[in-house]
């Protein structure tokens, strides 16, 4: 038992995914299969006035052209009452009215992609704009308090701020800003929809089967049963594919009316408005501190964008809630209404760019107390969960600190900024503190041990490139007490035992229990089935004297007693054992704090001519739990400092503001990093086990690796130049202008 768990075992997905054999949501086919292209606004408030389909209902190949004139009416208008992340309020052809630029407003399903792709073009669409709401320098005066989400209050106050204000030496007031971002995972949305009575069948790129299904039972007002949702592999998702956006029953939609199969693939620069993105955020900062370091009082308040038609908010203040033992502190949460796609869930929604502006302020305040940015952190870590006061489960945060400096050589840190320097470049040194919440949800799995010995489990989660396949495969034969190879695990079926989103860093954490649960059971009836049989070496022993190893049942104390597994079944008859199990957090979460934590260190190279940046190194340390498999791990890390990397220098949605589209709707403008723009990633993850949180004492790793990084980054940028630049990302002009 527990051999496997935590090894870098290699991707047991690997050699599919290489050579082609992983079918994604597009790649499925049928001998019917039509095509659909969406048509899209291109205003961003209004009304259509009318819509001519003449042209391109008459041409080669075309079986329909859906519009708000013609598409199937949906119960409620098309917007059943569900919440994120499934449930989102759709667009779906039920009206006349423009929301935002990029939205559909015809759907084209021909015999092939070609045909639908021409008629789309063929589609007039007449409008009678109104005036948008694009600016948020203009909009933010009418910013309001949004209704709480997920449960979670928007402002809260502990202490009296004001108090603790006046009694700091030392202040910052400082304001930061994010801009708008859109995922573009590699693989764009997909979606194939096909009905056979009053069943249908989806294969879509989800990041939850199961949410998916609802939503879309939802949106047409059937059983949920009814409705199957398929997704084996996903090419990334973010965040995005945690919606079922419009697309994807607009799919469904056309599939319905033309009684034929359909897959409709979003373009590139669809990617951008219809399904999510990140909201442009402004955050001010306020904080207060004695001269020893020790903060007395803070403010976080977060102004951020949503959509006209549905209010989302990107909880900006959640890091400054948890992150330091400030005894005075409060955060407020605004939301600005404009005419642009809803906004969702991306990479550490609320932590990462809410993490930006707490640790770039913290290094202010450092830099003004003339105290090392470390021993700022130290002084102010928290012991416990500041919110409530509950206990951590596991927080390794100061050995983070401990081990990130050590391993970055942070000793070699100047105190003044453009103090280091090589020739023409300046060099600088920055850190942050980085944290994520510890997310858990109800999970089941089904695990079945197979006549010929070896086993198939599965659960109704996803691989979202992720490595699920393979760490789940790892639990399970822990579990089972069988060889990897001999194990199978199944995933992204709506038809699997239900399990949450691939999002909020919680699949491993919530899924893994289920799956060793249900393994365990197995593993415990195939040990009865043994002693019970007088047929078998077993015959009489005692449970606890018996275990599973290599898929032989063998005694523990005298290991000639062995029976394999597929002769025990055998001999009761040749079922396969079966064994279901659910899991979910017990009243732990009443007790006990869950986040996980770490530290980033980041060296850049500025040009001191053109204000070019180059991030040869980062090191990040982190406090997660224990680990399921050490190498895809240390992958979800190092994809969480490209992201951050990404963040803080390059990513960045461009809106023109009289149109309301996207100016670089593209992956030639969109710029995220490549190879050439990484270099030294250092990932370290210090010895941990959260006994609190589930059996396995693992917390989710997918997302805290973004965080942290962004504000060490600028933090270096700051020690290099004396420039401090507060607006991401952060480019050569920022740079220079503030040199000036």
């Amino acid at each position: 038992m527990n051999t496997l768990t935590g090894q870098p075992l290699d991707r047991v997905d690997g050699v599919l995914k290489v050579t082609g054999g992983a079918r994604y949501a597009a790649e499925f086919d049928d001998a019917r299969l039509a095509h659909a292209v969406l048509v899209t606004s291109t205003i961003a408030s209004g009304r259509i006035e009318s819509i001519d389909t003449a042209r391109a209902r008459a041409m080669p190949g075309v079986l329909l052209v859906m519009t708000h004139e013609n598409a199937l009416r949906l119960p409620n208008a098309g917007r059943p009452p569900l919440s994120p992340p499934a449930g989102r309020r759709l667009t779906l052809l039920q009206d006349d009215a423009v929301r935002y630029s990029n939205e559909p407003v015809a759907v084209v399903v021909a015999d092939t992609l070609e045909h639908a792709t021409d008629a789309a073009q063929a589609v007039r669409v007449h409008y009678r704009a109104s005036e948008a709401a694009l600016d948020f320098a203009r909009e933010k005066g009418r910013a309001r308090v949004p209704p709480k989400q997920q449960g979670r209050e928007m402002d809260t106050q502990r202490g009296d701020v004001d108090a603790g204000l006046r009694a700091g030496d030392v202040h910052v007031d400082a304001t930061y800003t994010t801009p708008m971002q859109h995922h573009n995972p590699i693989e764009p949305h997909a979606t194939m929809a096909r009905w056979d009575g009053p069943t249908l069948t989806l294969h879509d790129a989800t990041q939850g089967v199961t949410g998916t299904r609802n939503a879309v039972a939802a949106v047409f007002g059937i059983a949920p049963e009814h409705v199957r949702v398929i997704s084996p592999f996903l090419g990334g998702g973010f965040g995005c594919k945690g919606s079922s956006w419009s697309h994807v029953s607009l799919c469904a939609m056309a599939a319905k009316q033309t009684g034929r199969p359909v897959r409709l693939v979003l373009t590139r620069p669809q990617m951008f408005g219809p399904v999510g993105g990140r909201p442009l955020t402004e955050q001010r900062i306020v904080l207060a501190a004695r001269r020893d370091g020790t903060l007395t009082a803070m403010r976080h308040d977060s102004v951020v964008t949503t959509s006209t038609f549905e209010d989302w908010t990107e909880m900006c203040g959640m890091p400054s809630r948890i992150m330091y033992a400030v005894p005075n502190q409060a955060t407020t949460h605004r939301i600005v209404s404009l005419n642009v796609g809803t906004p969702t869930f991306m990479r550490a929604p609320g932590e990462a760019s809410g993490s930006f502006a707490l640790e770039s302020a913290m290094d202010e305040l450092a830099w003004r107390l003339g105290m090392d940015p470390v021993a700022l952190r130290l002084a102010n870590y928290a012991q416990v969960d500041p919110e409530d006061g509950k206990p951590w489960s596991s927080n390794a945060l100061r050995e983070c600190y401990r081990v990130g400096a050590q391993r970055f050589g942070w000793s070699r840190r100047t105190q003044a900024p453009r103090t280091l320097r090589d020739g023409d470049t300046l060099i600088g040194l920055g850190m942050a503190a980085a944290t994520y919440p510890g997310n858990r949800s109800e999970a089941s799995a089904r695990a079945r041990i197979l006549p010929d010995g070896t086993a198939e489990v599965a659960s109704g989660t996803q691989d979202i490139g992720t490595g699920t396949y393979t760490v789940m495969t790892q639990v399970a034969a822990d579990a089972l007490g069988f060889a990897p190879q001999n194990v199978r695990f199944s995933l992204g079926d709506s038809g699997l035992p239900g399990a949450p989103v691939s999002g909020g860093s919680q699949s491993a954490a919530s899924v893994a229990p289920a799956v060793r649960e249900a393994a365990l059971q197995a593993r415990a009836k195939l040990i009865a089935m043994a002693i019970a049989d007088a047929g078998s070496p077993l015959h009489g022993a005692a449970a606890d004297d018996v275990t599973v190893d290599d898929g032989w049942v063998v005694h523990r104390a005298d290991r000639s007693r062995r029976d394999p597994a597929a002769a025990v079944i055998a001999r009761a008859g040749g079922q396969p054992i079966e064994a279901l199990a659910t899991t979910k957090q017990g009243d732990e979460k009443q007790r006990y704090a869950f986040h996980s934590f770490g530290a980033v260190f980041a060296e850049v190279h500025v040009d001191a001519e053109l204000g070019t940046i180059r991030v040869p190194r980062i090191v990040g340390v982190y406090s997660v739990g224990a680990l399921l498999n050490a190498k895809t791990a240390r992958s979800q890390l190092l994809g969480g400092m490209v992201w951050g990397l990404g963040t803080a220098l390059e990513e960045g949605s461009h809106l023109d503001l009289r149109a309301g589209r996207f100016t670089n709707a593209n992956l030639a403008e969109y710029h995220v990093p490549v190879n050439a723009d990484i270099g030294e990633l250092d990932v370290t993850f210090v010895d941990e086990h959260d006994p609190h949180f589930n059996p396995l004492g693992i917390r989710g790793i997918g997302e805290i690796g973004i965080t942290g990084v962004p504000a060490a980054i600028a933090n270096a940028v700051y020690h290099a130049t004396g420039v401090r630049v507060r607006d991401l990302p952060i480019t050569l002009d920022k740079v220079m202008a503030a040199s000036a």
